[in-house]
């Protein structure tokens, strides 16, 4: 089921890129987690197996429990790339809604909201995530509120150089004379306006959502077994490197190709 959402999440991507190599990437990556290979679940251990190499029968290999790392990875690509988009998502929306605020109130507004901005950008806010992840239980939601809480005040600002731009123009002001509320102006003709920023803002935020979320996973306070992600497999595949280096080539491959993939389509948009 998670195959299948992620899948055809990956294929709508694919459709509106007009960029050649993304579409090579993205593409071999979505046709990866769809077919999948059905025989092995990312759980089924075999011990007596222990760590093969790559074979007819196991693609990628297996790793020391005797799980299949091809049918590991495809969950691993599935977890990571739907963490990430939830996780973007809740940030987009939150730093679009302050930067809109932020923006179009101006005044002591504007000036308050990016005081606490200016505040909270230098400070190692990676920090503040890996403390939350330790002091909560180690759910998704949880995961998916410390990423935000690193990535939301870039798109702020963003949103707010945005807003300062157009609110001024001319149907504005119509609709400032006409009577219409803020909020209203704000939902009705600012944000079609700058829906185009908000979708770059949300494809050059999903690879460092998807960064973060591999990173923390890796020292071990992200997903947490039995499931799997890019960061938990990289992380175990690097104490067996030497022994059974497909462990880690594999999953840092798959981690690899999609950070191209998302990092080139988000470049092309800004420009």
């Amino acid at each position: 089921m998670l195959n299948s959402i992620v899948g055809k999440h990956l294929f709508v991507l694919i459709f509106v890129s007009k960029i050649r190599i993304t579409k090579y990437i993205l593409g071999i990556i979505a046709i990866g987690i769809v077919l999948g290979n059905t025989r092995y679940s990312y759980y089924q251990q075999d011990i007596a197996l222990g760590a093969t190499a790559p074979s007819w029968d196991h693609w990628f290999g297996t790793d020391r429990l005797g799980r299949d790392l091809f049918a590991r990875i495809i969950y691993a690509c599935c977890i990571s790339l739907s963490v990430g988009f939830l996780a973007t998502l809740l940030t987009v929306s939150f730093g679009t809604f302050y930067g809109m605020i932020s923006g179009y109130y101006g005044g002591k507004i504007d000036l308050i909201l990016m005081r606490i901005v200016d505040i909270l950008y230098p400070i190692p806010l990676i920090l503040i995530v890996i403390l939350l992840m330790m002091i909560f239980e180690k759910h998704g939601y949880v995961l998916f509120l410390a990423i935000s809480i690193v990535e939301w005040m870039t798109t702020a600002r963003i949103i707010r150089a945005e807003v300062l731009k157009i609110k001024e123009s001319g149907y504005i002001q119509v609709a400032r004379g006409l009577g219409q509320r803020k909020l209203m102006i704000l939902g009705k003709h600012m944000l079609p306006n700058i829906a185009g920023i908000i979708i770059v803002c949300f494809i050059i935020t999903l690879p460092n959502v998807i960064i973060l979320e591999s990173f923390l996973s890796f020292l071990g306070i992200g997903i947490q077994p039995p499931k799997s992600s890019l960061g938990i497999l990289i992380a175990e595949g690097a104490k067996f490197m030497t022994t059974s280096p497909w462990q880690i080539i594999f999953p840092s491959t798959a981690f690899v190709l999609i950070m191209l993939g998302l990092t080139i389509y988000g470049d092309r948009l800004k420009k």
